[in-house]
């Protein structure tokens, strides 16, 4: 078992950056890959990014391509989404998640935190 806890989302302006950050428990941390889901009212839960188990490979969403960076600390248990110039269509719950392989599917992944809230304002 994987419990996962999301820290780092607030309100920021257009442009703005945050950074979200994933803390794990329970089983090994460097076991999974790890991702990260966003999901804006009335819309389906979707990939923004997912990283390996040692970090060497990396998944970017499109629409954040460029913009965001998913890098991972094996020795904190902790996986961190850098969010730059963002923009109000970023505005979304964001969920960190734990998969046995690298994936972008969220159907593959088995463990997922409780989600924090970035608004970003134009």
């Amino acid at each position: 078992q994987v419990q996962l806890v999301e820290s780092g989302g607030g309100l920021v302006q257009a442009g703005g950056s945050l950074r979200l950050s994933c803390a794990a428990s329970g089983r090994t941390f460097s076991t999974y890959a790890r991702g990260w889901f966003r999901q804006a009212p009335g819309k389906e839960r979707e990939f923004v990014a997912a990283i390996s188990r040692s970090g060497g490979s990396t998944f970017y969403a499109d629409s954040v391509k460029g913009r965001f960076t998913i890098s991972r600390d094996n020795a904190k248990n902790t996986v961190y989404l850098q969010m730059n110039s963002l923009k109000p269509e970023d505005t979304a719950v964001y969920y960190c998640a734990a998969a046995d392989s690298l994936t972008t599917s969220r159907y593959e992944y088995a463990y997922w935190g409780q989600g924090t809230q970035v608004t970003v304002s134009s």
